[in-house]
């Protein structure tokens, strides 16, 4: 499903609520062809992704209009956001009421269906390998999808890393570094105090990147070179397989037919990803990551190994031997994420 035409690329400012609990936080909506985007309106930086298909209002007829990208089990909405512009209004009401429209009226062929369908999914539980379902699900998951799900693995990762560190000039520093390492598949950095060795990868291009990472160094490139280590991670081995694995094989095809895990599918995941030691990677792709992105490789070497004994590899091959490329982030955004966590 896309949007109308004449509604593509439209944006507005609206007030976002992370929780029921949360402050509300101004927002610029951007209404995509999928997705309605929610952004930081000074850094520009993603805050949030809504699939369209499941955008509800929970306030019809009312000022301003309220509009949410799901319910909790009890009922009340999860995320929401305040939108008082008419022609945004106008957009969602309009992409509900045709998914409404374009719903199957009910019958004998829905009956029909529905047992087909029940009858589908006993067959794969049944006869396919927990394995094949969870590599065709991770095959066809779309990016919101993707992001949607890293949101859930940042929450349940919270319980022992802490909360997400999210100053606002901490938040700005990590979006210039995003924007430098976009080209590699990074959509995001997550930052946290405690519980995380380096950086990891989480599905839709999130890298989780501990604060003492992030203290530790006098400038980004060896936090680039973590971050550009856990993206080639990424590559070689999807970080939504093993979520899904740990999720079960249940959950994995309420994924595929709802587009949405069940509550507590990842229930003890934080565990399993934050303390598994991260995979080695060969210095060859690595280091064409370091030449794609102008980045020396022998800071991150370094860091990993100061006396070089293990990295050699990367410090002999590293693309910039004995040239000084430009910084890779100015030291006024260094120094904003480097405060990332002082709030």
């Amino acid at each position: 499903m896309t949007a109308l035409t004449r509604y593509q690329r439209l944006e507005c400012v609206g007030l976002w609520r992370l929780t029921a609990t949360a402050q509300l936080r101004e927002v610029v909506v951007g209404l995509r062809d999928t997705t309605l985007v929610l952004a930081d309106p000074r850094s520009e930086m993603a805050l949030s992704h809504w699939s369209l298909p499941s955008v509800e209002r929970v306030n019809p007829g009312e000022m301003p209009a309220l509009f949410t990208p799901g319910r909790l089990d009890d009922g009340s909405p999860s995320e929401t956001v305040e939108i008082d512009d008419p022609d945004m209004i106008a957009a969602l009401d309009t992409v509900r009421t045709t998914l409404i429209r374009r719903r199957p009226k009910p019958g004998r062929l829905r009956g029909v269906g529905l047992i087909l369908g029940l009858s589908l999914s006993v067959a794969l539980a049944v006869f396919w390998l927990p394995e094949a379902m969870i590599q065709h699900t991770a095959s066809v998951l779309p990016m919101a999808s993707r992001v949607q799900i890293a949101k859930l693995a940042v929450v349940e990762a919270a319980r022992l890393t802490g909360s997400a560190c999210h100053t606002d000039l901490g938040r700005q520093g990590a979006a210039a570094l995003v924007r430098k390492l976009s080209a590699q598949g990074l959509a995001e950095i997550v930052v946290v105090r405690d519980g995380v060795t380096g950086a990891v990868a989480l599905p839709g291009g999130t890298v989780l990147v501990s604060n003492a990472l992030v203290m530790g160094a006098e400038d980004a490139e060896p936090l680039a070179g973590f971050i550009l280590a856990a993206l080639l991670r990424a590559q070689i081995d999807d970080p939504v397989l093993p979520l899904l694995r740990h999720a079960g094989l249940i959950a994995t095809i309420q994924l595929l037919a709802t587009g949405h895990l069940p509550a507590g599918a990842l229930a003890g995941y934080a565990e399993d990803v934050l303390n598994t030691p991260p995979a080695p990677v060969a210095d060859a792709p690595l280091l064409d990551k370091f030449r794609q992105t102008a980045l020396s490789s022998t800071a991150y070497a370094r860091s990993l190994d100061p006396a070089g004994q293990t990295t050699a590899g990367l410090i002999a091959g590293d693309p910039f031997k004995g040239i000084s490329p430009a910084p890779l982030l100015p030291d006024n955004d260094w120094i904003r994420l480097q405060g990332i966590c002082a709030g």
